[in-house]
């Protein structure tokens, strides 16, 4: 289900979604977004809807406007995990805890925490996850002259074209 694609460009961080609900070999449009806005990040997430939600309205860990892999390492996600075991959404199996995919977009920086909490940021400044990744890693390569939101849009929409799991409409949201 899904694809969502971060951009560090031009001094700041942006992230685009898709509108897909997908459950088997059914897929709906949902209302909810999986992309949002909290305490002065931008997030976008797959994995689960409940998962989303909980980071979507979970207090976010006081910083300084300087965000760095410190503070995202052990404030951010040290917060994100205990709202989810508070919440009953992380499962931990063999003494491994595991909770979902998303990326957190902070000033200029695009941060991808990967289901086992670990924190990524890539060199490129690019980052994709869901099942259209690999189509949006292509199409953004292929679009690197155009402007970032007209960018990821478009790269959604040929993503849109070749899965079955990611529908519009698109969001799109870029740190202030």
């Amino acid at each position: 289900m899904t694809c969502i694609i971060g951009l560090e460009e031009n001094g700041k961080a942006y992230i685009g979604g898709d509108s897909a609900a997908v459950n088997g070999y059914d897929v709906r449009q949902t209302s909810i977004s999986k992309v949002f806005r909290n305490d002065g990040l931008i997030m976008g997430y797959t994995s689960s809807f409940r998962m989303g939600q909980l980071l979507e309205f979970m207090g976010v860990p006081p910083h300084d406007g300087e965000i760095d892999d410190d503070y995202m390492v052990n404030k951010f996600v040290e917060e994100v995990r205990k709202n989810f075991k508070e919440k009953g959404y992380t499962t931990i199996k063999e003494n491994n805890e595991r909770g979902g995919v998303f990326i957190v977009g902070i000033g200029s920086k695009i941060y991808t925490v990967e289901a086992d909490f670990q924190v990524q940021r890539y060199s490129d400044g690019l980052s994709s996850i869901g099942c259209g990744q690999d189509y949006a890693y292509g199409a953004m390569m292929a679009l690197k002259n155009e402007e970032p939101t007209e960018r990821i849009r478009r790269s959604l929409e040929i993503v849109s074209y070749y899965s079955l799991a990611v529908t519009p409409p698109f969001t799109i949201l870029e740190t202030t």
